[in-house]
């Protein structure tokens, strides 16, 4: 069905972005004055980029739940690998690297504090520096980073940031890589991702994993800011550009961590196969020429094999653990659509049942919408409008670009020219990607010579 968007699912307008990024490399110069040895020196930084990459959000995790401040935590491992880069190239790299990251920013962040606090909260303060030294001699450090996403999406917590604030607190992107992404000035993003860790300190937020109780209210804020992130990654079809593409392999990894550390949660490994559905079609989303290609007319020898599969894994054991919920659904969705590998077209029928379920469940307008395109393939465009007529009933959906697209198509199809060509013009003005904008004004080119 040509008038079906090319889209992840729900779109979502994250905000966005944060201060001058923590990226513990960001303001290290590649060479350090002073060293004679260029071999210590480029072994001690690939150690030490290998340590922040294996536990960067690790360390942040444990040393901002300890201290309840996140900014402060971030600065502290900062001052850490910077440290590591003036002595590993001279006294040999550490055999736990981590550990001793974690001895260095444990002291940076209780002098820190100390200095901030002055004699106020000695008592605190006491407690929070024994009980940092005893992680740092310890074998393993505690992963907190499951208690740190939970944070970084608390209720208190502007909704747009919080993607965002993961992005950058668990997985260390700078803010001009974030700010990019979500195509934002950095200053402006950094002054939003300050005001968020400032209000993480002030207000307390804790820095835990919700109990029974309230876990799956708090598991969808983070399930939602995680596929904000992967949706603006997902905006740029083409893949040309870096930031936007490489923010969904980051959402995609932070919902994996989800599933690890939460594996008796379905609904994340529902996210988890949607966005590996979504992403093995990134190939085939654009033709040669950045053209746009519908889903129904994508060259399925373009997808990839290897994320579906992966995606199918996901639902199956998300779909054993008995409580289906929207981001399986959605999956399901997309799975339907994948069965034009194996058949040569859709499981349109199974695409209905599961929007009937979808729609049941969320009440959302766009999932009506979308239902209705499909109710096309199975009965036929005069069903799939009158399907459509109801969910106009919904002001919001009028504003939608999508609903104007789907109605020219389905217009056009009944043979109503006239109302299908202005439905086109609404569309046209509506969208602002170039390449969809010409997809249809070659569409409605096609309607008015017929």
């Amino acid at each position: 069905m040509t008038a079906i968007q090319n889209g992840p699912g729900s779109s979502f307008a994250p905000g966005a972005a944060e201060e001058p990024g923590p990226h513990p490399f960001t303001a290290v110069p590649a060479t350090m004055g002073g060293m004679n040895d260029a071999y210590d020196s480029a072994l001690a930084r690939e150690t030490a980029e290998a340590a922040a990459r294996r536990s960067y959000g690790k360390l942040v995790a444990f040393l901002a739940a300890r201290s309840g401040d996140v900014a402060a935590a971030e600065d502290a491992l900062a001052d850490a690998f910077a440290e590591a880069l003036v002595h590993w190239p001279n006294e040999g790299s550490p055999v736990n690297p981590e550990a001793w990251l974690l001895t260095v920013a444990r002291r940076k962040l209780v002098d820190g504090v100390r200095r901030r606090r002055g004699e106020a909260g000695a008592d605190a303060l006491e407690t929070m520096a024994t009980s940092l030294s005893a992680a740092a001699e310890a074998d393993e450090i505690p992963d907190r980073r499951l208690a740190l996403l939970f944070a970084c999406a608390h209720p208190a917590i502007d909704a747009g940031i919080r993607a965002p604030l993961m992005l950058q607190a668990v997985l260390g992107l700078d803010a001009a890589r974030i700010a990019s992404a979500f195509l934002m000035s950095p200053t402006a993003m950094g002054q939003r991702l300050v005001r968020a860790k400032t209000k993480i300190r002030q207000a307390g937020i804790p820095f835990h994993i919700p109990e029974r109780a309230e876990l799956d209210g708090r598991l969808e804020a983070v399930l939602d800011a995680i596929y904000a992130a992967f949706s603006e990654g997902w905006m740029d079809a083409a893949g040309t550009d870096v930031a936007r593409r490489d923010l969904a392999e980051e959402a995609i990894y932070l919902c994996q961590l989800v599933t690890e550390l939460l594996p008796g949660e379905p609904e994340a490994r529902g996210l988890l196969a949607l966005m590996l559905y979504a992403e093995a079609r990134r190939a085939a989303r654009r033709g040669r020429d950045g053209e746009y290609i519908p889903l129904a007319e994508q060259d399925i020898s373009l997808w990839d094999e290897k994320r579906i599969e992966q995606a199918e894994i996901a639902l199956r054991q998300a779909g054993a653990m008995g409580r289906i919920e929207r981001y399986q659904l959605e999956a399901a969705i997309q799975s339907a659509h994948v069965e034009r590998r194996r058949t040569g077209h859709a499981n349109w029928q199974a695409v209905v049942e599961l929007y009937d379920a979808l729609v049941a469940l969320t009440g959302s307008p766009v999932a009506a919408l979308n239902r209705a395109l499909a109710v096309a393939e199975v009965a036929g465009a005069e069903k799939a409008l009158a399907c459509l007529a109801e969910v106009s009933a919904d002001v919001r959906v009028t504003e939608y670009q999508p609903y104007w697209a789907a109605r020219a198509e389905l217009l056009s199809r009944t043979g109503a020219i006239e109302e299908a060509l202005h439905a086109y013009e609404v569309a046209i003005g509506m969208e602002r990607d170039p390449s969809v904008q010409q997809f249809l004004e070659a569409k409605r080119a096609t309607l008015r010579s017929e």
